[in-house]
């Protein structure tokens, strides 16, 4: 006898037990088995050396959760078929299944106006075309045109399953403690409660839980500035966005020969304008779900043999984590932008990368300015609400036991300049 469940060994959240069935042929199915060549933090561990954890880990993870939610909301006396626990444990296991290579770092760069929730949805699609028909009620939950709403919020808000596993699983993995929030109490203190003003009912938090919300929030807050947001992450993607800038340029000009012997999988997003709006055809399903971070690491330890100096330069700093380096610009101590490409540009002349003629252009590759920008809870969206002591909703951040959510619903931006640091020795 193989029992109903298998076991899946988790060092976040112990034994995961995953139904026989539907939800274990999804976990083995080669959509997901792909999330466990894609690193969670994209290059998040060349700055913390044990963030090497996946994005099926995560993918597990969220979906634990979601069965320890429906688990205890059934306890409190909420209704859920064992059709509807089935449905919402494979949207949680499929929700971040669009996922491109290094998650995040290159989202926006195998296919314009996209989002990986919409590769998330074709392939939603493309899965319940396999299994006959039997994701059609993790697809209603995944849009939110289930009649039962707060499946979705389960899913998808501010105070999701996803969010839960992430920011424990890569506090973990990362070592940042700061990211430790109590998951058990937040789960253990939600409830359904009618919507005011709506047919439909809704998540909410119970008062007792409100302190372990605000700890969650902070906590957001401090992962983004410290892992999410780090200025050596942000300056690896800088490298690699640049890299494929230069490759892009280089098909554009017809130079194809500069960028040989690299990846199909990658080459062919590369070489092709695709949209969001092209998710759904075959051939780039196919392509997208045959790319993870292993395509993209073979790509540069080829393109740094390129004879394009820039190309091969900006691959082997990537590769050998020789980043560029990121500078908060703070009123008291910027530097002009003028002497800043001046200085860029004597170094990549001098050391023989660009050429007076073609300087204007090649600049771009070595000098960026952005900037960061993160709100830890949106008060303008699918609000966070209250279930206080007299049974009446509240808006988590005007409720009286909790002080620190305003500072942290403000949206902070951070202003920055990327840059070689062998521009500016010593």
């Amino acid at each position: 006898m193989n029992g109903r469940f298998k076991l899946f060994s988790d060092p976040v959240h112990g034994f995961i037990s995953v139904p026989r069935g539907l939800i274990l042929d999804l976990v083995g199915s080669p959509e997901v088995q792909r999330l466990r060549r894609i690193r969670q933090l994209g290059i998040g561990n060349m700055v913390f050396p044990g963030a090497e954890h996946s994005r099926f880990g995560h993918a597990l993870g969220a979906m634990a959760l979601m069965h320890d939610a429906l688990i205890s909301l059934s306890e409190k006396g909420t209704r859920i078929s064992a059709e509807e626990q089935e449905a919402a444990l494979a949207v949680a296991l499929l929700h971040d299944v669009g996922h491109g290579p290094y998650s995040h770092t290159l989202e926006f760069e195998l296919l314009s106006d996209f989002r990986h929730e919409m590769m998330s949805r074709s392939l939603l699609d493309r899965l319940n075309q396999r299994f006959d028909g039997r994701l059609e009620g993790a697809i209603a939950m995944f849009d939110d045109t289930y009649s039962r709403g707060w499946f979705h919020q389960l899913i998808s808000s501010q105070l999701d399953m996803d969010r839960l596993d992430y920011l424990r699983r890569d506090s973990y993995y990362t070592g940042v403690a700061e990211g430790a929030i109590g998951v058990g109490r937040i789960i253990k203190t939600l409830r359904i409660h009618p919507d005011d003003g709506s047919d439909r009912d809704r998540i909410v938090v119970e008062a007792k839980g409100t302190y372990a919300i605000e700890n969650y929030l902070i906590a957001r807050r401090l992962m983004y500035w410290q892992v999410y947001l780090h200025k050596t992450v942000i300056a690896g993607d800088h490298v690699l966005r640049s890299v494929i800038r230069r490759v892009r340029h280089h098909l554009q000009a017809g130079d194809d020969q500069l960028v040989s012997g690299a990846s199909e999988a990658f080459m062919f997003f590369l070489k092709r304008g695709f949209t969001g709006a092209d998710v759904y055809e075959p051939e780039v399903q196919d392509a997208f779900v045959a790319l993870d971070d292993t395509d993209i690491l073979y790509s540069l330890k080829c393109w740094k043999q390129s004879p394009d100096a820039i190309l091969a330069d900006l691959s082997r700093r990537f590769l050998e984590r020789d980043f560029f380096r990121v500078d908060y610009q703070v009123d008291s101590d910027r530097r002009p932008p003028e002497s800043m490409e001046a200085a860029v540009s004597e170094m990549l002349l001098n050391a023989g990368l660009s050429t007076p003629a073609t300087i204007n252009h090649d600049l771009s590759y070595y000098l960026q300015r952005a900037q960061s920008t993160h709100e830890a809870y949106d008060t303008s969206e699918d609000v966070i609400a209250v279930l206080n002591r007299a049974g009446h909703l509240e808006e988590l951040s005007v409720t009286q036991d909790v002080l620190a959510i305003k500072p942290v619903a403000e949206r902070q931006v951070r202003p920055y300049v990327c840059y070689p640091k062998e521009a500016f020795p010593g």
